[in-house]
């Protein structure tokens, strides 16, 4: 690459997450394409507007709109961002196949714990750059995109270590105005993710679609979630990845003092999608057994959300 051209992005699942860091890496200068599904007609034509109070209205529109990976023109990306939902049935290796070059940095910002392996089989030579996003925000209409909160992007090399790729891919989030944090230790960090989304997921779905201020208000609230993040602590202490000391009570207060809102899981609930209840709680629940901790809460809500899901067909 010659030091005036730009760095080419692909990203796979241009849904909230995907083109909320989109306009952002397009706002610090990559040139930044994207697959859509459901919205392709209205990206193709307007582009996705990403409302922010803090970073204020953008206009993403990305510089190919396509149907399929493979139809991304001009050769390989420096990078593919692959920003779907996790669920089962979907062979994500499959799905980027045709868009991977042998130079493509291969970035996964998706939720759950040991996700990963399934892409680094797949793709033994490629880098692949694990990410994190702490986020609030929705697709609210075709095309449209609303920021709530936060925004920091956590990611690393998989299974550890931090390259110049990642480093470069950090410089692009930091133009565009978006808190770029990295770590060496990635995997650590995704169960760091997993105390929060392993807790508040499956409660605010079992509870009827319950936000965080209906979790954490009720009789009982605060101590059954803490009970729930001190079994994943276990289980990740247990995995090889030890958590900070004070992490939960740091997550427990940071989350009542944001205005009360819904899981992504509870939305998914709410409206009919599928779920992440395999990669955000099953995944944790196998690493519990595997690594012989007894994790009862945990065991339950899972049981709980399997009945859920065969209920509902999602």
């Amino acid at each position: 690459m010659n030091a005036t051209s730009k760095d080419r992005i692909l990203i796979i699942g241009a849904g909230a997450i995907g083109s909320f860091y989109g306009a952002a890496l397009q706002a610090g200068g990559a040139e930044v394409s994207a697959v859509c599904r459901s919205d392709y007609d209205a990206v193709r034509r307007d582009g996705v507007i990403v409302e922010s109070e803090r970073l204020g209205e953008r206009h993403f529109l990305p510089a190919q709109t396509l149907r399929a990976p493979g139809d991304y023109q001009g050769g390989p990306p420096d990078y593919l961002v692959l920003s779907v939902k996790v669920i089962e049935g979907v062979d994500r290796a499959a799905l980027i196949r045709d868009a991977v070059g042998p130079q493509t940095a291969i970035v996964l910002i998706e939720n759950g714990v040991e996700i990963e392996e399934e892409i680094a089989q797949a793709f033994p030579d490629n880098e692949l750059i694990s990410a994190l996003a702490f986020v609030q925000v929705s697709r609210v209409a075709p095309g449209r995109v609303r920021h709530f909160a936060f925004g920091e992007l956590m990611f690393g090399n998989y299974p550890s270590g931090l390259s110049e790729r990642s480093r470069r891919f950090a410089a692009l989030l930091e133009a565009g105005g978006i808190k770029a944090r990295t770590s060496d230790a990635v995997v650590t960090a995704r169960w760091q993710k997993c105390v929060w989304n392993a807790a508040f997921n499956p409660i605010s779905v079992l509870g009827g679609v319950l936000d965080t201020g209906h979790i954490l208000g009720a009789e009982g609230g605060t101590g059954f979630v803490r009970k729930v993040m001190e079994e994943i602590c276990a289980i990740a202490a247990a995995a090889g990845h030890p958590q900070q000391q004070g992490l939960i009570d740091q997550y427990l207060e940071n989350t009542a003092k944001a205005p009360p809102y819904k899981t992504s899981m509870a939305l998914d609930f709410e409206h009919g999608r599928p779920m992440e209840t395999e990669v955000i709680l099953g995944n944790a629940v196998r690493a519990g057994r595997r690594e012989g901790v007894h994790a009862p809460s945990l065991e339950t809500m899972y049981a709980l959300m399997k009945m859920v899901e065969r209920k509902t067909g999602h």
